[in-house]
């Protein structure tokens, strides 16, 4: 598929507007090459002193002109603009859409500078794909051709000599220019997305940069960066200005040319002198058209790159192959069932899940357990639709993830993952996120459950958090969940930052709340996971050990040796 297949389609969406822009463009071309060649011949007949009335006429003809060509142009203006602007829009729409059911696994791909570049710069530069690809070449042939139509009624030669000029405008000088631009190519869009990587990191490590000595060094890369840019920019800027300029020079040499040629046919009496000066300015004219072809070739590459980076941000192993056409019923608990499910991150030499499987009966409390770097996340990822299994069959109520849409998943599921994210707000704003209508006395309740009873609902939150403490964006975290009604827990290290006496406070309630519903359990602390149904023990991406906190004590396996070093550590920590 071609790169610029996306905005051919946004194009013929908008195939009504981009109708009439090219009809108000081809009308306006014409109505200024007959305005300045009416002009011409205008004059030249004032020299043979004409009746009045053809005066008047032509007089009255120049005006009209006129009139219509400003009226043409605005109306070309409108529509093309509208046209380009509605094609943007359904381009950030359609990228979006694609993009946002590859998260987070298109996060973990890209630098978010880099992202932040693709979605703002690149979507702004598919903006000239129509004004300035493909609008120009349709109106400069179609102007070019009805000029020479009616200067061939008047000169053969004449307007075999416009024709010469518009392959020259039309294929030479463009070729010449996409040449010197190839050079070129995507240089000065790598750069802009370079310098606002640098920027973003620069940005959000400013703490650590600031703390370990090595902001300096990073601002002398910013600015090595910005020179950069500027300087691809300068060549950049240099191509189109050469182009311009050749256009100029094919401009004045074929009015030159006709100029000369016209003389020629007067003094052979085969043109009619009175015919001079409106040739001549039919020749200025027309090439006013064909000026935007001198830069076409550097709008186009700018545009089949920006095109091809989008491309290459949601085309991508993660996207699901199978269009889910079923809903996860919410108003029962949930069951989950693995079958063999390996997943594997891009570039890594080791897969994080290798033939993992388990199954959660519905109302199931069950805890996962393991070293870091185990699959554990990885595992709620799946869960949630935000990655693809690259082998194996994960269910929910014995219906196949891939068959489930989203929506429906991520509505009955009550999750906190290890980090999550705060907007910029009151702590109101980060609560009530789901939609829903919720009391003061309710968030207040809520908040009374997590140990944060103190907290006003109108206290101001950072973006990102940055004015909480872990245990604070914890317990949000978790007073998010609560405040949802969906069947189907996911905790991915709830309570880590918490200490013993809160968290035990904390995951009461929320074990109090979770009591008929499905709740999966990831954590490190094997403290309160007496009243688990399951234990599982994952390892390297494999189940080791399961059953429930007796059972696996009994064994004195992987569990038990875990349970003993907590044990000592806290007795440790209290002594």
């Amino acid at each position: 598929m071609s790169e610029l297949a996306i905005l051919s389609q946004a194009m013929i969406r908008e195939r009504k507007d981009i109708i009439l822009s090219i009809l108000g463009g081809f009308v306006a071309g014409i109505a200024g090459v007959v305005l300045f060649s009416a002009s011409g011949y205008l004059i030249s007949q004032t020299v043979f002193a004409p009746p009045l009335y053809t005066l008047i006429v032509l007089t009255s003809l120049v005006k009209l002109l006129g009139l219509i060509r400003a009226v043409s142009r605005y109306g070309e203006r409108l529509y093309s603009h509208r046209a380009t602007f509605s094609m943007l829009s359904r381009l950030r729409t359609s990228f979006f859409a694609k993009l946002i059911p590859l998260t987070p696994g298109v996060l973990s791909n890209r630098r978010s500078g880099d992202l932040l570049a693709r979605i703002v710069g690149d979507v702004e530069s598919l903006q000239h794909y129509f004004l300035r690809v493909a609008y120009p070449p349709i109106i400069v042939v179609m102007v070019f051709l009805t000029t020479m139509l009616a200067t061939a009624s008047f000169s053969f030669w004449m307007a075999c000599l416009l024709l010469l000029g518009m392959l020259g405008t039309v294929l030479v000088v463009p070729g010449i220019v996409l040449l010197g631009y190839r050079n070129i190519n995507g240089h000065v869009r790598k750069q802009r997305a370079l310098l606002s990587t640098e920027v973003t990191e620069v940005l959000y490590g400013f703490r650590e940069l600031k703390v370990y000595g090595q902001l300096a060094k990073r601002e002398q890369q910013l600015r090595q960066a910005s020179a950069a840019l500027a300087a691809e920019q300068q060549r950049a800027a240099g191509q189109l200005l050469r182009g311009q300029s050749m256009h100029a020079f094919v401009t004045y040499l074929i009015s030159w040319g006709v100029l000369a040629l016209g003389a020629y046919l007067i003094s052979d009496g085969t043109l009619a002198g009175v015919y001079l000066a409106m040739l001549v300015m039919a020749s200025l004219t027309v090439f006013d058209e064909a000026s935007a072809m001198a830069t076409l070739p550097a709008y186009k590459q700018d545009s089949e790159h920006a095109a091809k980076r989008l491309t290459e941000a949601v085309l991508t192993p993660t996207m699901q192959p199978v269009k889910p056409s079923r809903t996860l019923n919410t108003d029962h608990a949930v069951s989950i069932e693995l079958s063999g499910v390996s997943f594997q991150y891009e570039g890594e030499w080791r897969p994080a899940l290798k033939n993992f499987s388990l199954q959660i009966p519905p109302g199931f409390k069950t805890a996962i357990v393991g070293p870091s770097g185990s699959g554990k996340s990885t595992l709620i990822e799946l869960l949630l639709k935000l990655r693809t299994p690259t082998a194996g069959d994960l269910r929910l109520n014995g219906i196949s993830v891939q068959e489930l849409e989203e929506s429906s998943i991520w509505k009955t599921a009550n999750v906190v993952l290890q980090q999550s994210h705060f907007f910029r707000g009151t702590i109101r704003d980060n609560l009530v996120m789901d939609g829903e209508d919720h009391s003061d006395g309710d968030l207040l309740d809520i908040l009374a459950k997590v140990q944060l009873p103190t907290t006003s609902l109108t206290d101001p939150v950072y973006e990102k958090g940055e004015n909480l403490s872990d245990g604070e964006k914890q317990r949000l975290a978790l007073a998010r969940a609560m405040l949802r009604n969906g069947k189907l827990w996911l905790l991915d290290e709830p309570t880590s930052s918490l200490d013993y006496v809160t968290e035990q406070r904390v995951l009461t309630h929320l074990y109090e709340q979770a009591s008929e519903d499905t709740l999966l359990l990831i954590c490190h602390r094997l403290n309160g996971l007496e009243g688990m149904d399951r234990i599982v023990v994952v390892e390297q991406g494999r189940v080791i050990e399961s059953g429930s906190y007796s059972e696996l004590m009994e064994q004195k396996g992987y569990f038990y040796k875990m349970k003993q070093v907590e044990l000592q550590l806290i007795g440790e920590t209290g002594d």
